[in-house]
């Protein structure tokens, strides 16, 4: 269980860093005193110290914010020696000239500053974006597996992989640290050590603190749950309840690797940059809107994990009372966030009343919509409703490019995306038709799909049409 990491920083590297950021400063203070000498045919000297603050913004966004000062100094020494009078001497005869070399220091020490802080933000950036890939990829090794013991391997693999260090243990024991190695232990939720982490001992204290501080805390939590996993699988395998669980906890997975992410670390990112004194109005604005519109988006995707958790359950009972097919599907169409002429309703007059549960057909309908609004290609969606015998028939057709025989029976299987997802607009979770599916069939109606390739798809929902009670039928 030990993982070797054969690529590690180590000083020579650092050292050829700052020898490549030292040559780069060099030939761009040379480069830029050089192109001076031509644009004196067009412009003073004096105003030309601009030309040296593109190498200082270069090398503090990469070499950071000590060299890019020192490249500031340098241009500021070398526009002095080569173009300001006398020409040759680190004297300025002219007053207005110190004024001039002044502004370009006092502006070089800025740029060289935003710079820096800019490099540093892309940084942590970075950082948090690769601490939310190996969180990921520790919750596929160590959930998505069979046993525990077995993913340990893989999850110290790519904890080392993701943080540049040599080796990484995973053990279950209680294990001490020795002379190369450190030992962190690992705690479950009741302060009961259920592992132990080793590591190199030699550390950088940027990885040691990310180490205590990010990693650690997560794999704590994972190991826990895989524990806990393994204890169950282990009093009850055969069991329909355990499979059902199985079945959510790769959903719920799925969604953590693929689907979460995304919004929460634009939550994060937006709300760290509104920390920010320099963002102007408008600036804080957009970001504001960008963490209300992924909250937005991460709330839809909670609720459809928790409608499909509850189907898988077993748990979806309809509440049967009569309703209005029209009012759930204008009660649908009016949950989209789209305009007036997305949808184009067309309901028959003398559509009965049926027993079923308004909110799950809403819930179901609602789902077909967005998924036909996504594929058809900004013309409007258009739902028909009418009785055929002793049904109603629910039909909602998009425009879209077709779903090939082959991939019809699939695309109700949850998180399951067909070969057309890539074209279509905005990113779907791969839930909504397996939700429709499990709410129709709850309410004792089927649901298939009419597809011509090129030619768009129809959804068709079949709901059986109840004999009304005599009260009703009197009034």
């Amino acid at each position: 269980m030990i993982a070797p990491n054969p690529r590690t920083p180590n000083q020579d590297e650092k050292r050829r860093r700052v020898l490549a950021g030292v040559g780069v400063a060099v030939l761009g203070v040379a480069a830029a005193t050089g192109a001076i000498y031509g644009l004196k045919q067009v412009a003073p000297a004096v105003s030309l110290s601009v030309v040296y603050l593109p190498a200082v913004l270069l090398v503090s966004a990469y070499w950071g914010l000590a060299l890019g000062l020192t490249t500031s100094i340098l241009s500021a020494a070398a526009f002095n020696f080569f173009h300001i009078p006398p020409v040759g001497r680190f004297t300025i005869s002219d007053s207005r000239n110190w004024v001039a070399l002044a502004a370009f220091v006092i502006v070089s020490i800025v740029v060289s500053t935003i710079a820096d802080l800019a490099r540093n933000r892309a940084r942590e950036a970075e950082r948090r974006r690769t601490e939310a890939d190996l969180a990921a990829a520790l919750a596929r090794e160590l959930l998505a597996g069979s046993e525990t013991r077995a993913a340990l391997a893989g999850a110290a693999r790519r904890l080392a992989q993701a943080l540049a260090i040599p080796s990484a243990t995973i053990t279950l024991a209680s294990v001490p640290g020795d002379a190369r190695h450190q030992a962190l232990e690992l705690r479950d939720g009741a302060g009961m050590q259920v592992g132990t982490l080793l590591v190199p001992r030699q550390l950088t204290p940027e990885t040691a603190d990310r180490l205590r501080t990010q990693v650690v805390p997560a794999l704590e939590a994972m190991v826990a749950i895989a524990l806990r996993r393994d204890a169950l699988q282990a009093e009850s395998v055969e069991t329909a309840a355990l499979r059902r669980s199985d079945d959510v906890k790769t959903a719920l997975l799925r969604a953590v690797s693929h689907d979460l992410r995304t919004p929460l670390t634009a939550i994060v990112a937006a709300g760290h940059a509104l920390a920010s004194a320099s963002l102007s109005g408008e600036e804080r604005e957009e970001l504001s809107q960008a963490v209300v519109e992924e909250g937005q988006r991460l709330a839809t995707l909670v609720d459809k994990l928790l409608d499909l958790s509850t189907l898988q359950a077993g748990r979806a009972q309809p509440r049967r009372e009569w309703v209005s097919l029209e009012d759930v599907v204008l009660a649908a169409q009016e949950s989209l966030s789209e305009r007036g002429d997305a949808v184009k309703l067309a309901i028959d007059p003398e559509v009965p009343a049926i027993r079923a549960d308004a909110a799950q057909l809403e819930r179901a309908i609602a789902n077909l919509l967005e998924n036909a609004r996504r594929y058809s290609n900004g013309q409007p969606v258009l739902v028909r409703v009418r009785r055929s015998d002793e049904h109603v028939i629910v039909r909602v057709v998009d425009h879209g490019p077709g779903i090939p025989v082959s991939e019809r029976e699939r695309i109700f299987e949850p998180f399951y995306r067909g070969p057309a997802a890539g074209r279509a607009t905005g990113s779907g979770s791969g839930l909504g038709l397996a939700i429709a599916k499990g709410f129709v069939e709850a309410n004792n109606g089927t649901i298939a799909v009419e597809s011509l390739p090129g030619q768009g798809t129809s959804f068709v929902i079949s709901l059986p049409v109840a004999d009304a009670p005599l009260a009703k039928v009197q009034a």
